[in-house]
């Protein structure tokens, strides 16, 4: 093991690799440390919206057509009632989070991350890092290891302007595709996503603020999707989590810097969590170069308003079958106000687009 370094990231997930790619892009010396070994597999919905491909491409990474599954829009189901809209230009791709971490993986290694599996993090001090008995230098300590990342309580960043919690778990099925959407299940109780990640597999997800909630009991909720699934194949252990949304008042602390889950979450329920850690690790390369880490935080929270927006929009159904059935009439009604909002969802347009169709569907609500 070396004795110093550039960039030292603490935790291997996508996030931290992502950043470990760009740091290395901008010339750092990198070094990855996680305690677990690859493939490393973690609750993650899986799907990633069209705003995350860009970001994948400038880290060097791409799919083969095997290793992924397009989708074109996205469908809301509620009360009988369903809706869709497509993206406004390129799609989204469905993959499985241990193929995405595979490709992270490989593309860090060929660029000279040295990558320390199985090397349990214990500390940080003042420009250095503890790998079990070992003492690195470092001149940036980046923290990537997730929602409840011990980085971010050594650095004393643990203060929140936001905090919500909620419940997910997910489960893959050999299944063909029925749809080229990426489909989303209300029900009064919580919701279930489907995305398939490749012509043969799909991950579904399922999301409540119930404390009760439990996935086999709460796939009967969704009738059309629990029909469906009845005679498939489960081809992945259950997985769950509790689903925090956590806003940070910051995400620095002098050479200690946050990323990803570690820097603060969105809901699930946006599909936004990969694609926010891919764009924050691109910036947070640049603002390192630079040494200037003022302009990460202030890019951060920029990046994050849209995906909070969403979530906030989202869930805003969260519980309210009224609510979800009138809203699923007006975007049946006024198909192009689904298109405007999943539009913004995707950073296709600015908020002030979204003002017209706001009053328009906000006006459909209340006659509807």
């Amino acid at each position: 093991m070396l004795d110093s370094t550039d960039v030292f990231v603490i935790g291997g997930g996508p996030a931290g690799l992502a950043v470990a790619i760009a740091a290395r892009q901008q010339g750092f010396r990198v070094m990855v440390a996680d305690g677990a070994r690859p493939p490393i597999d973690k609750t993650c919905g899986e799907g990633l919206m069209p705003d995350s491909i860009p970001a994948l491409e400038q880290l060097g990474i791409s799919f083969r057509p095997q290793e992924c599954h397009p989708f074109l829009g996205v469908r809301f189901l509620a009360a009988g009632l369903t809706a869709d809209a497509p993206f406004p230009s390129r799609c989204g791709l469905g993959v499985r989070r241990t193929t995405l971490h595979r490709l992270l993986s490989e593309r860090a290694a060929i660029l000279g991350v040295d990558l320390l599996w199985g090397s349990p993090v214990t500390g940080i001090g003042s420009g250095c890092v503890c790998v079990g008995n070992r003492s690195v230098g470092a001149k940036w300590i980046i923290g990537a290891d997730g929602a409840n990342s011990r980085v971010r309580r050594w650095a004393k960043l643990d203060t929140c302007t936001e905090k919500n919690f909620r419940y997910a778990f997910r489960r893959h099925y050999r299944i063909a595709p029925w749809t080229d959407r990426m489909e989303l299940y209300w029900s009064p109780r919580g919701q279930a996503y489907v995305a398939h990640v490749t012509d043969r597999e799909a991950i579904v997800g399922l999301m409540s603020s119930d404390p009760q909630f439990r996935a086999d009991e709460a796939l009967r909720r969704f009738p059309e999707l629990d029909a469906r699934l009845r005679t498939a194949e489960i081809i992945s252990v259950e997985r769950g989590a509790l689903s925090v949304t956590r806003k940070l008042k910051r995400v620095y602390r002098e050479n200690v810097v946050l990323v990803g889950d570690a820097s603060g979450t969105v809901d699930p329920v946006t599909g936004e969590g990969l694609g926010l850690s891919f764009r924050q690790a691109l910036v947070l390369a640049e603002c390192l170069k630079s040494g200037d880490l003022a302009r990460y935080q202030a890019n951060h929270r920029r990046l994050s308003l849209r995906p909070l927006l969403m979530a906030w929009l989202m869930l805003t159904l969260d519980g309210r079958p009224r609510l979800q059935r009138r809203t699923l009439q007006v975007f049946r009604k006024r198909p192009e106000v689904f298109r405007t909002l999943l539009a913004l969802h995707v950073g296709n347009v600015s908020p002030l687009h979204l003002a017209w169709d706001g009053l328009t569907f906000g006006w459909e609500l209340l006659t509807a």
